[in-house]
């Protein structure tokens, strides 16, 4: 977690990436042994490999995002509180436009800067947008749990592993919020 409230480091040299996730698509794509699909529109393709991963894991949670222009279809299957497999294909603006019309889904709107740190490693640090505006969540990706890793002077308390706090939560705790306030049919 990142107190944005001061001078933002990361901005500097960074490029602005605009970044929109929704999540629970899972419910609305089936697959095959070769493609995944929502409603017979074709969404992507396996790999044998990229199967293999399909087949062996049980809970399959899905996110599609859009990355400026760029549409991304990913599963996590969460191995432990901080390792995850992901797997990811890009999707046809058509395919996505498919998916998306089952919604609305749960969503989170945000600017993710990539931030190089003084040992290298490329720190993803996330400004939230809308009703999540203020929240400032910075991760990075080691090859190892037990990597040395310096942290930049401005990540404050640490949440790996806090459910609560991953953007699928934070999607689902906005959506919620958002319709028990909205007017309810008579």
């Amino acid at each position: 977690m990142v107190d944005g409230r001061e001078e933002k480091p990361w901005r500097a040299g960074s490029t602005a990436l605009t970044i929109e996730q929704h999540y629970g698509v899972e419910k609305h794509i089936r697959s095959t042994s070769r493609t995944l699909s929502c409603d017979g529109v074709f969404l992507a393709e396996f790999t044998p490999e990229q199967h293999a991963v399909w087949e062996r894991m049980e809970i399959k949670i899905g996110r599609l995002r859009r990355q400026d222009t760029v549409w991304m279809l990913t599963f996590k299957f969460r191995l432990d509180v901080s390792v995850a497999l992901e797997l990811e294909w890009e999707l046809h603006p058509d395919a996505a436009s498919a998916l998306l019309a089952h919604g609305p889904y749960p969503s989170v709107k945000k600017t993710r800067y990539v931030w190089r740190g003084v040992d290298g490693h490329a720190w993803e640090v996330d400004e939230f947008e809308g009703a999540l505006a203020g929240i400032v969540l910075a991760e990075v990706e080691l090859d190892a749990v037990n990597e040395s890793l310096t942290l930049p002077p401005w990540v404050g308390h640490e949440i790996t592993g806090l459910v609560s706090w991953s953007n699928r939560a934070l999607a689902e705790t906005l959506a919620m919020t958002t319709n028990m306030h909205e007017p309810r049919p008579e």
